[in-house]
């Protein structure tokens, strides 16, 4: 009998199957196509606002994305450079072929796991515990925990104009009966959809039409491991383009031979990542609408045409692209179509991904309602992770809202739901602050360690990098510059008047545009990089820190105040109705969980906050 299962080997699946096994439980990774593991069958990138963080979280904890995306990068990018470090974030346009092969030999490699090929066509309960799963040849496979990763394939249907396919994404086969067995188990399912853009062929594009967005000349990574990228000059370029008047009124005189249109689709769409269509009539006084060319990889001549996904029939989708600046005589390699799917409702799960419904069953990825590859790695990671520490008799890791981007991440799902493709954005995090770039493996590695997934020599550099960013704080504000000192042509430079009393350069360094590696140099002091880049940031924003660490203090104590499992809510008197109704949905475990409830408002919290009390008091009389 395996330990844990795995079903699906998109990016939820193998970060859960790599952290099961390296975490030395026996699993089995079952996915119809060994050699469409860790396929992008959507945008070849990875990375992006909020997500390019949780690209970082992953890799602090002890997972695989990040060091794959920083190997087979085409192009890195730092986003929002010009703004705060709250939102500064990293993306790399991917080698969609070389990601894929990079993880596949990873986990084809890795002691304690097997991969199968083979369709799972239900899961297996009894009395509401997982047990195993039957596969397409009528065989049962025990297991102790199962984790269902089956993104985009559970009942999928793919749709282009009026025309309906079963099947899921790249022509791959969906699983019909799997979604089904969820239902049979007590699991409540939803349809959802998304969608793709098409591809091109890239000589037929006229690239001199557009605008050239390269990447930045920087060492950056996703890992704290990697120590080399692709270097600068030999990075790819993207391009932009844009829709036009013409592009507008081809959708609108075709409207209506759109699935999204026509009434075939049922379930809801993302309403971060539209198709096309859906932008026009969303925002109909928009004139126009951005679009990025992206390479694939260095072994296809094709590109991605980013933020144009629809679900136009072919001979539309041709006149829209030819309607394009750059893109007038290009050659269709893949036509763009939507995808509608089974995914669970996820107030069914507990904040470990743990379904409230069936013990030792574990979801994560797009069958949770999330998009991206990034949100589905984190919550394969945890679901790896949480799964380990069931079948150990431990307590599951759940990362709080102001530890990181997968705590917002999870926190929403499990307490507000989603009823679309849930998409993680800056927007979502109140301490955003706190979860910078930069200091993921300040928040996390400790995590990574504790559980295993960290070694020891990495976990010692870690250590060592905190020391030297210590010391680092120490010596700045021990320095001190004179009126004397050298430190005033820079100031001058800088529009600052010269120094008039003695100051700290842990002072000095607070005001804005004087570059730490500057002032460090008139200290005779050398650091590295990534030291001196966070204790910068550090105390040019010291007092929003600071007052993002009490408000997330504030957090911790509703956090540390547990609620008992099995209460009768309907029984709490002065409890609103809607109260009620939505913490006996979602059963909060703690009293920071039910306050972010929607619906549940201070009153309530008031409320259940005395009940608590009142029952710990009866308890220790009766004790």
């Amino acid at each position: 009998m395996a330990d844990i299962i795995v079903i699906g080997g998109g990016h939820a699946g193998v970060e859960a199957a790599l952290a099961c096994a390296r975490l030395k439980k026996d699993t089995i990774l079952y996915t119809m196509h060994i050699d469409m593991i860790a396929s992008m069958p959507c945008n070849p990138s990875i990375g992006g606002p909020a997500k390019g963080i949780v690209v970082r979280e992953i890799d602090a904890l002890g997972g695989e994305m990040g060091k794959a995306a920083d190997a087979t990068a085409l192009q890195f990018k730092m986003l929002n450079t010009t703004k705060g470090p709250g939102v500064q974030c990293l993306r790399v346009q991917s080698d969609k072929l070389a990601y894929a092969r990079y993880m596949q030999k990873q986990v084809l490699n890795q002691e304690h796991l097997e991969v199968r090929e083979m369709i799972v066509e239900r899961i297996v309960v009894e009395n509401g515990v997982i047990k195993g799963v039957v596969l397409a040849d009528g065989s049962m496979e025990p297991c102790q925990a199962l984790i269902m990763t089956s993104g985009t394939f559970m009942s999928a249907k793919v749709m282009v104009g009026h025309t309906v396919k079963e099947s899921g994404p790249d022509d791959e086969p969906t699983t019909p009966h799997l979604s089904q067995s969820l239902r049979d188990a007590g699991i409540s399912t939803f349809r959802l959809k998304t969608g793709t853009p098409a591809r091109v062929y890239t000589d037929s594009i006229d690239f001199s039409k557009t605008e050239v967005q390269p990447g930045t000349d920087a060492f950056v990574s996703f890992s704290y491991e990697t120590k080399n990228i692709l270097p600068f000059a030999k990075q790819k370029v993207c391009y932009l383009t844009y829709t036009n008047a013409k592009t507008h009124q081809i959708i609108r005189d075709n409207l209506e031979k759109s699935a999204m249109y026509s009434g075939l689709v049922e379930g809801v769409g993302p309403r971060y990542c539209p198709s096309i269509e859906d932008k026009l009539v969303r925002f109909a006084d928009k004139e126009r609408h951005q679009l990025f060319l992206e390479p694939e990889s260095l072994e296809l001549d094709t590109t991605y045409v980013q933020g144009f996904s629809t679900s136009m029939p072919h001979d539309v989708q041709e006149a829209m692209l030819h309607s394009l600046a750059g893109l007038e005589h290009c050659r269709i390699k893949k036509y763009a179509y939507a995808i509608e799917y089974d995914a669970i409702d996820p107030l069914q799960m507990k904040p470990s991904l743990e379904s409230k419904v069936v013990e030792n069953l574990f979801t994560a990825g797009q069958i949770n309602g999330t998009s991206g590859y990034e949100e589905a790695a984190g919550q394969g990671l945890l679901a790896g992770i949480n799964a380990c520490l069931k079948l150990d008799g431990k307590e599951p890791l759940i990362l709080s809202r102001d530890e990181a981007y997968l705590g917002v991440l999870i926190d929403d799902l499990v307490t507000k739901g989603t009823k679309e493709p849930y998409r993680l954005l800056t927007s979502r995090a109140e301490y955003r602050l706190l979860l910078r770039h930069d200091n993921a493996d300040a928040r996390l590695s400790a995590y990574g360690h504790a559980i295993g997934l960290i070694s020891e020599e990495r976990y010692a550099r870690f250590c060592q990098k905190q020391e030297a960013i210590k010391q680092l704080l120490e010596l700045l504000e021990n320095a001190r510059f004179t009126p004397k000192s050298e430190i005033n042509a820079y100031l001058a430079e800088q529009g600052y008047e010269a120094l008039s009393e003695g100051i700290s350069a842990k002072v000095l360094l607070k005001r804005p545009h004087l570059d730490i590696r500057k002032i460090l140099s008139y200290m005779q002091v050398e650091a590295d990089e990534e030291v001196m880049q966070q204790v910068a940031i550090e105390l040019k924003y010291e007092g929003y820190i600071q007052k993002a660490r009490r408000d997330a203090r504030h957090l911790k104590q509703m956090e540390a105040v547990k609620i008992p499992a099995g209460i009768d809510y309907g029984a709490i008197e002065h409890l609103s109705l809607e109260a009620r109704q939505k913490l006996a949905q979602i059963q909060p475990v703690t009293m920071g969980q039910a306050s972010r409830i929607s619906g549940v408002n201070p009153a309530d919290i008031a409320v259940l906050s005395v009940y608590l009390e009142n029952q710990k008091r009866k308890k220790r009389k009766s004790e």
